[in-house]
């Protein structure tokens, strides 16, 4: 079966480095808003949740606003890195991570939260350190959450579609992924290569969705 290998290579890389931000971004804010408190928590929560019911192209607009060469960020990005952020690998990536955050901060503070809190106080009056407690008490216990909060991610963001084409657009190699080239086959009407490429991912989405139930069930008690 003839694939476009290239968009599909670009595809997985964007979701991979996709999903390892926000382990490592996601993570500390999820185990913030686990925590029992109040003050700014439910605002962080709605800007967090945001991205579920905006249109991508309203939040690929805020990102090339934000990130252009007439913004602050803009200049300052192009200054120090000699390079743009819009139409660009990084501002792919960054669309991506943004577009995705909830889908990974959600899972990890449902999986955060429903650690039992006698535990992790008990580490800490033993004289244990707060990370210390997180990495040997909280992680171990909540690792199928946080792990089907990442396949989560890594699924979503292979099939992105609107916020990439926003910011990325549609340069071969370099911001076009899979599914923007499904788009450009459907109208340049060649049905049988967007079929191929549909059908890809497909059977990627029915594979990742099967690995996430399978690790749902593992969360169930016996």
């Amino acid at each position: 079966m003839d694939l476009d290998w290239t968009a599909i290579r670009l595809t997985l890389l964007v979701a991979a480095c996709t999903t390892g931000i926000l382990l490592v971004a996601g993570l500390p804010l999820a185990a913030w808003l686990a925590r029992p408190q109040r003050g700014w928590r439910f605002l962080v929560e709605v800007v967090v949740a945001l991205p579920l019911v905006l249109p991508p192209t309203v939040l690929g607009f805020y990102i090339l606003w934000a990130t252009g060469p007439r913004s602050v960020f803009g200049r300052w990005y192009e200054a120090l890195f000699d390079s743009r952020i819009p139409f660009t690998f990084s501002g792919v990536v960054l669309a991506s991570v943004l577009y995705n955050l909830p889908f990974a901060v959600r899972p990890f503070t449902a999986a955060l939260a429903a650690v039992d809190r006698r535990l992790i106080e008990a580490s800490w009056c033993l004289g244990v350190s707060r990370v210390a407690t997180f990495r040997r008490i909280t992680l171990p216990l909540a690792w199928r959450g946080i792990l089907a909060g990442l396949v989560l991610v890594f699924a979503h963001a292979v099939g992105e579609f609107g916020v990439v084409l926003m910011v990325g657009g549609n340069i071969p190699g370099v911001t076009r992924t899979l599914s923007v080239a499904i788009y450009d086959d459907v109208q340049a009407l060649d049905y049988a290569a967007a079929g191929r490429s549909s059908l890809f991912l497909l059977a990627f989405a029915f594979g990742m969705l099967s690995l996430l139930h399978v690790l749902q069930r593992g969360d169930r008690p016996r």
